[in-house]
C-alpha cells in the first residue's frame, strides 16, 4: 500500500510539473494522456538543476539546497535557455522553474588567486552532445576575473543528413530518457543556423568581429577533452557543407590543465568533480548541465591558483593539423 501511495505521489508531481512547463499555446492541446509510456526521470524531466545540491536519484522528490537549506531546488526552463520561453509573466511558472545561470555562490571568490590566464578576459565553456551529428550546442561565458557567468548561449541542433525516422530514434535514445525530447523537437534548428546565431551572440558581447570572421577577442573556449573542437566541430562542418570558422582554431582542454596543475590524471568531468568534492548538478550528458558542471570545476581550479593557457592549436592553412602545446597531456 505504501509503495502504491508513493507511486501515485510521483505521478501527481510529474503531472503538476509538466503542466506548468508546457507553453501557453500548447496547454489546450497537449496532455499527459498522450505522453509516451516510457519511464520519465522526474528529477531531470525537462530541465537542469540550478541550485547547489547533490544530484538526486531518478525517483527522488526535489529537495532543499544542501549548501543553503532555505533555497529550494528549481529545474531550469529549457525554453528560456534558448530564448523561447513564453511564460516569463506567469508567476506560477517562475516559482517552479529557474531562469538564471548564476554560479557565483558555488565558491568563495575571496580565495580567488588567479587574476590573469594568458591575458584572457573570458572563458567560453563548451560541451557538445551528439555522436552521429551534433544535437546540442551550449556555451557559458565566464568572466576570467570574477568567475561569474556573465552570459550564455544554448541551442538544440537538428541533424541535416538523417531521415526523420532516424532522428526520432536518435532523440528518443539520447534525450527521451531525460524527458527533454519534446523541448528538443520544439526548438532544434540546423547547425548552420546555430552558428549564425552564435556568431551574432559573440559579436553582441564583443568576442568576435563578424566582418573579419577571425579568432576570438580576449576569450578562449574551454572544453573537457579535445573531442568537441578537434573532432566533432570539423566533422559537423563537413556534414553541413560549411567552412570551419577561424575561432575554432584553438582551445583549452581542462583535462590537460588539471593534469599539470594537480599532478594527477582525470578521465573526465565526473572524475574531476569527485576528486575536488564538487557535487554533480543536473543530468550528465545533457549538454547545458554539463557546461555548468565543467564551469564549476573551472571555478574551483582558478580558486586554487591554476592558470588557464591554450592547450591545442590548429594551423589555419591546414585545419586538420593540430599542435598540442603541453608536453604532459591526456591523450
Amino acid at each position: 500500500m505504501e509503495v502504491l501511495k508513493m507511486a501515485n505521489s510521483r505521478v501527481s508531481l510529474l503531472r503538476h510539473s509538466f503542466n506548468s512547463f508546457v507553453p501557453p499555446s500548447a496547454t489546450s492541446t497537449f496532455s499527459l494522456s498522450i505522453l509516451p509510456t516510457r519511464r520519465f526521470i522526474v528529477s531531470a524531466s525537462i530541465s537542469s538543476k540550478e541550485s547547489l545540491v547533490d544530484s538526486i536519484s531518478s525517483s527522488a522528490i526535489p529537495s532543499t539546497d544542501s549548501a543553503n537549506p532555505n533555497t529550494r531546488w528549481k529545474p531550469m526552463c529549457l525554453y528560456y535557455t534558448q530564448e523561447k520561453c513564453t511564460m516569463m509573466q506567469d508567476s506560477t511558472h517562475l516559482q517552479k522553474f529557474n531562469h538564471s545561470f548564476s554560479l557565483k555562490h558555488a565558491l568563495n571568490a575571496a580565495g580567488y588567486k588567479n587574476k590573469h590566464s594568458e591575458h584572457l578576459d573570458f572563458f567560453l565553456v563548451l560541451d557538445l552532445e551528439g555522436k552521429v551529428e551534433i544535437l546540442e550546442f551550449p556555451v557559458l561565458m565566464i568572466d576570467a576575473r570574477t568567475m561569474d557567468v556573465v552570459a550564455f548561449f544554448h541551442r538544440f541542433v537538428r541533424p541535416s543528413e538523417m531521415s526523420e525516422e532516424r532522428v526520432n530514434q536518435y532523440i528518443e535514445g539520447k534525450y527521451g530518457k531525460l524527458g527533454v525530447d519534446r523541448v528538443w523537437h520544439d526548438t532544434a534548428i540546423p547547425f548552420k543556423e546555430v552558428i549564425v546565431q552564435f556568431e551574432e551572440w559573440m559579436a553582441k558581447h564583443s568576442l568576435f568581429n563578424e566582418e573579419l570572421s577571425g579568432p576570438l577577442n580576449r576569450a578562449a573556449f574551454v572544453t573537457c577533452g579535445n573531442w568537441d573542437i578537434k573532432t566533432k566541430i570539423p566533422q559537423q562542418c563537413q556534414v553541413s557543407k560549411m567552412k570551419l570558422p577561424l575561432y575554432f582554431m584553438e582551445w583549452i582542454n581542462l583535462k590537460d590543465i588539471y593534469l599539470n596543475f594537480y599532478k594527477r590524471r582525470a578521465a573526465g568531468m565526473r572524475t574531476m568533480m569527485n576528486e575536488l568534492k564538487i557535487p554533480m548538478l543536473g543530468s550528465h550528458h545533457l549538454g547545458i548541465d554539463d557546461t555548468k558542471n565543467i564551469a564549476r570545476v573551472l571555478q574551483h581550479m582558478l580558486t586554487d591558483g591554476a592558470v588557464l593557457k591554450i592547450t591545442a592549436r590548429r594551423d589555419p592553412r591546414s585545419p586538420e593539423s593540430v599542435e598540442f602545446l603541453f608536453e604532459n597531456r591526456i591523450k
